[in-house]
């Protein structure tokens, strides 16, 4: 984190403390999206969406304990994993993950026996990342495989790339080990460099 996004967390955190609305209002835009994905790994969709306006409701409260020894994402995603923890003890459930090492039918014929690539993703390069981005129909592409990717694959995605959190706190967040994450991750990323292989190869999703 910059020296200047280090002063404007600290600037929302104290907006939070005081009760200040237009900083509860920046807190929720910034942060919701990683809530979500946070919650959607342990829990449905609906649940996942109640879950994090209840912590939203405890973050009001928790704020003022809240000592900086983390930053505010990483705290708000720690409070909102610990949320959802309780509630799957509470009705007595497991979160649905599946780290072995099978893959499934679409990915196993591109890998041989040691789990590497056979057949790898022919992803052109010519353009850069940005000019690809701007491609509306790959951009409406990628985001419906990310959609459709099981909930533990996307939400170890997010939070590590998209939501830049390290990878030893992901492990904390989802509650899962540093093995587990590098399969989830490992997953979810075939997933996507295959659909965008067959993107730039036949321009349909």
């Amino acid at each position: 984190m910059t020296d200047s996004s280090r002063e404007k967390e600290i600037e929302l955190i104290q907006g939070l403390k005081t009760g200040d609305n237009d900083s509860f209002q920046e807190a929720v835009r910034a942060y919701i999206p990683g809530m979500l994905a946070v919650a959607r790994f342990y829990l449905d969709h609906s649940s996942a969406e109640e879950a994090v306006q209840d912590c939203w409701v405890k973050v009001i409260d928790a704020i003022h304990g809240f000592e900086g020894r983390s930053g505010l994402k990483t705290w708000l995603h720690r409070v909102v994993a610990n949320r959802c923890k309780n509630q799957l003890r509470s009705a007595n459930r497991e979160v649905p993950t599946d780290f072995s090492d099978i893959l499934e039918p679409e990915l196993a014929h591109r890998f041989n026996a040691k789990g590497r690539w056979e057949l790898p993703p022919k992803l052109q390069f010519h353009e850069s990342a940005d000019t690809l981005m701007e491609n509306g129909a790959l951009s409406d592409c990628l985001d419906k495989h990310l959609s459709s990717l099981p909930e533990t694959q996307r939400s170890a995605l997010m939070l590590y790339e998209a939501h830049q959190h390290k990878s030893d706190d992901v492990c904390n967040i989802l509650d899962v080990s540093a093995s587990n994450l590098r399969v989830l991750l490992h997953r979810a990323r075939q997933k996507i460099f295959l659909m965008v292989e067959n993107f730039q190869e036949t321009g349909e999703c």
